[in-house]
């Protein structure tokens, strides 16, 4: 499966962990799902109106995946952008849809390393080289992003650190077949993340 290395966003001060309300949307807020795993499916605003697609329900298993008492890793914040017309040269279908979920490591002091994130970063890059070669409808970008985890001690830096965003992008020839395509991109991920959070667990 292709993936890419995602400038994304600019991405200026550091984003909290847990964080408080978006300026875009004010009534968004973070919910802790590895100890409300039951909200994954409920508190998403952007991805409910899309729920009758498989792609979001799988979408939904990823997180509770993430977020499983046996993951050593967990999930922060998420967005769906819904399928509309394709005004990108990444691909030559007429419709495009998008989204994101950030991933950190659920002992915080790893995220606030030199080597874990980046590390995560590469072997996802890894993992999902290998599988699902022919696919070309779909793509997988990574970004490391400025994080200040405050449940950490506040002196010398150390809650200062990043999370991984895992971006993604699935195209087609109608709605339907963009939707589709993101559920191929998403079980790829999801199988990539699974085996990663095994390497991740026997490092810890």
């Amino acid at each position: 499966m292709k993936t890419c290395e995602y400038a994304g966003p600019a991405f200026g001060d550091p984003r909290s962990h847990p964080w408080r309300g978006t300026k875009g949307s004010a009534g968004s807020r973070y919910y802790d799902f590895t100890a409300s795993p039951e909200r994954i499916r409920s508190s998403l605003e952007d991805f409910r109106p899309w729920a009758h697609y498989p792609a979001i329900q799988a979408f939904y298993g990823l997180l509770e995946r993430l977020n499983h008492v046996g993951s050593v890793l967990e999930s922060n914040d998420s967005a769906f952008e819904a399928p509309h017309g394709n005004d990108s040269r990444a691909a030559g279908e007429a419709n495009e849809c998008s989204g994101r979920v950030m991933v950190l490591f659920r002992a915080l002091s790893r995220n606030t390393t030199e080597d874990d994130i980046p590390r995560l970063k590469d072997e996802l890059h890894g993992a999902l080289a290998a599988l699902d070669p022919d696919f070309q409808s779909g793509v997988v970008g990574t970004t490391l992003v400025p994080v200040r985890y405050l449940l950490l001690p506040e002196r010398n830096g150390q809650q200062l650190g990043t999370q991984l965003m895992i971006s993604f992008w699935a195209w087609g020839s109608t709605e339907a077949d963009s939707m589709k395509n993101l559920g191929r991109v998403l079980q790829n991920l999801t199988e990539a993340l699974s085996t990663l959070g095994a390497l991740s667990s026997a490092r810890s």
